[in-house]
């Protein structure tokens, strides 16, 4: 039962429309702030009307598809996610181009399913609500073809995972304000199953079950270069911590076959993540995948003697196999240059899963037959029509920032020879990455815009080592903001760029970025776009749901320490509106858990109070990001309109 005290996503999407809805229906007075306008589930602030030839030219572009690769079938076809309508939904493919029968029928985003391992054809997936990521779980019975939920209401369920024999699923939960997950088990077909295992501390879920199902190895994420592995023994409650004299990071983890050894990406004595293998019995470590790169997803087959893996090289993914017997790589077919998702071993080891993208595809799920060594590719996205072989991987370049750093960058360029107005999109995170996949978004901006379009990994980004992912943390926090100042110098540089037409662009930490970008940068640049963007550190780290608190912190810094606060103020742009003088487009959902609309309001009215007006788009049906088709083709429609009044482009 969810406290009385407790203010749950629902409550607060109802508030939300409250609201937003009272503004909308206040009088409007001379002098006044501009009026709201409500259409559906969109609050509307200076946004002027699309015009039909904007939406239709921009819909193409928004209907281009992708299908990510799930789990295997019984019936030796596939799982995906794909879009047909608002949102996300799961549909099965029985064969390599084959027709897809959508499984769910949704207005909300649901998960990714995976199916129970005992041969029911049954398979578990969440969803949620609105965007509120208060997720929960369902389990799929294709005898009925019902859905039935086995997890608590009025809670956020991660980590679920099948026992080896499908009997029983373990997972994490917690409330809103809640700073530590509930370690549960149970039988999903029947939620009176359910019973708690540990009460854990922090943001603990389960990783793995051991092959006997006796063991759970659980993981606690602290920060992106701290992670807790504890084996919990289901039967007694014990909980050992595994390898507790280390301070490292832990990405994906793997049984071997017979259960005494542990397969770990770590960064373990190493600037990047490799792939380790640690005896659970003596305690021993070897190494046994290691590159300059991150190593990012990694599987074992189930007899134990293939391992698959992926590494990050620079922004690419490639794709890597290896005989552990042998030890010995094996050979893998060429891919386009570009992206791979998750891989999976089917259960029978002989194919390999995973999703892929590249310039020219916006994703699709593949598989690789081991014994052939043949790829097959399960599904082909639709492109809204559009001749995808004028798009174009972008150049990778690198700029100086101002001590001398060298930063990496994707530069998108148009046709001709410019000079082009510039669009620097920023990533979120802030330790994500931006990497060169494919982005329908871009390649509107460059061919139907002419704009080119630069995405930055400025310091603080994964990918490059530990080193440089720490070079923002806390006091330091600014000096990525200071890269965005570097890139702008170069900017200056290019022959073929307009540097007086620039706009910055971002989502969440990178809405911050934007923010912070106009704050130093206003009279270099044309305008800027937050997304769901922190506009002041301490609300920030003060109202965001009490689950991910502490999680922030640890990259922030804690607000209740007198110096970090006051720090936290200072570089705060809520704090600095008046700098903040180029046009801002702000655009916010009501139900978000991570950085919450009342960031969004509270920059709106600084700037306002300072002397701007900003443009402003409420979702009152979204989250962190907006979801919904329709939600998210307004939003293209209205950015397109920014981008063309604030860069001077003819539509």
């Amino acid at each position: 039962m969810t406290p009385s005290h407790t203010v749950t996503p629902l409550a607060r999407s109802a508030a939300a429309l409250v609201f937003a809805c009272t503004l909308v229906s206040q009088p409007l007075l001379a002098d006044a702030e501009p009026a709201r306008v409500q259409q559906g589930n969109l609050v509307l602030e200076n946004i002027p009307d699309i015009p039909d030839s904007v939406r239709a030219r921009l819909r193409q572009y928004q209907n281009v598809r992708s299908a990510s690769f799930s789990d295997f079938a019984p019936d030796g076809g596939i799982y995906i996610l794909t879009r047909f309508g608002e949102t996300n939904q799961i549909h099965q493919v029985a064969e390599p181009m084959g027709k897809r029968r959508q499984i769910t029928f949704y207005d909300q985003r649901t998960g990714a399913p995976t199916v129970r391992p005992d041969g029911s054809g049954q398979f578990m997936f969440t969803r949620d609500v609105g965007g509120d990521e208060f997720f929960q779980g369902f389990l799929f019975d294709p005898d009925s073809a019902q859905s039935r939920q086995f997890t608590e209401s009025g809670t956020r369920n991660l980590g679920l995972t099948w026992s080896p024999d499908g009997t029983r699923v373990a997972w994490a939960s917690a409330t809103w304000e809640q700073p530590d997950y509930t370690i549960w088990m149970g039988d999903p077909a029947d939620p009176d199953s359910r019973r708690k295992l540990i009460q854990a501390e922090g943001a603990t879920a389960p990783r793995e079950w051991s092959p006997d199902g006796t063991q759970l190895l659980l993981g606690r994420y602290i920060s992106i270069n701290e992670t807790r592995l504890f084996m919990l023994d289901i039967e007694s409650g014990e909980l050992r911590q595994i390898e507790p004299d280390r301070q490292v990071a832990y990405g994906a983890v793997r049984f071997s076959a017979d259960g005494s050894e542990l397969f770990l990406v770590s960064d373990a004595d190493s600037e990047f993540r490799r792939i380790l293998a640690l005896n659970l019995e003596s305690g021993e470590e070897r190494v046994v995948v290691e590159h300059p790169w991150d190593v990012q997803a990694m599987d074992l087959s189930p007899d134990g003697r293939r391992l698959a893996y992926t590494i990050n090289a620079g922004g690419i993914s490639e794709l890597h196999l290896l005989d552990l017997e042998r030890a010995e790589s094996i050979p893998v077919p060429e891919l386009p240059v570009g992206l791979i998702g998750q891989v999976k071993f089917s259960p029978d080891g002989e194919r390999l899963g995973f999703s892929h993208s590249w310039a020219g595809s916006p994703g699709d799920a593949w598989t690789l037959e081991l014994d052939s060594g043949e790829l097959l590719r399960w599904t082909e996205s639709e492109v809204g029509g559009l001749d995808t072989s004028r798009f174009r991987a972008p150049e990778l370049v690198t700029f100086e920032s101002f001590d001398g750093l060298e930063v990496p960058a994707f530069v998108h360029r148009p046709d001709g020879d410019g000079p082009h107005p510039v669009i620097v999109s920023i990533h979120g995170g802030p330790e994500s990455q931006a990497r060169p996949g494919f982005s329908s978004t871009f390649q509107y901006w460059v061919h139907e815009l002419g704009a080119a379009v630069v995405v930055p990994n400025v310091r603080g980004s994964s990918g490059y080592g530990n080193e440089y992912v720490n070079l923002d943390n806390v006091f330091l926090r600014e000096n990525s903001v200071f890269d965005i100042g570097a890139l702008l110098d170069w900017i200056e540089h290019q022959p073929d760029l307009d540097a007086d037409r620039v706009v910055v662009y971002g989502g969440s930490y990178g809405g911050y970025m934007v923010l912070a970008s106009l704050m130093h940068y206003s009279d270099r640049l044309a305008g800027g776009i937050n997304i769901v963007g922190i506009s002041n550190f301490v609300t920030f780290l003060e109202n965001t749901a009490g689950y991910r608190r502490d999680l922030r912190r640890a990259e922030y810094g804690d607000e209740r320490i007198p110096e970090v606060r006051e720090f936290l103020e200072s570089i705060s742009p809520a704090n600095n509106a008046e700098r903040i003088t180029a046009p801002l487009f702000i655009i916010q959902g009501a139900n978000d858990p991570r950085v919450p609309a009342s960031e969004a309001e509270q920059i709106l009215e600084a700037v306002r109070s300072a002397g701007g007006d900003p443009w402003y788009l409420l979702a009152l049906d979204e989250g962190h990001g907006f979801a919904r088709q329709s939600n998210r083709d307004f939003q293209r429609e209205a950015e397109t309109m920014f981008l063309a009044d604030v860069l001077g482009l003819d539509l």
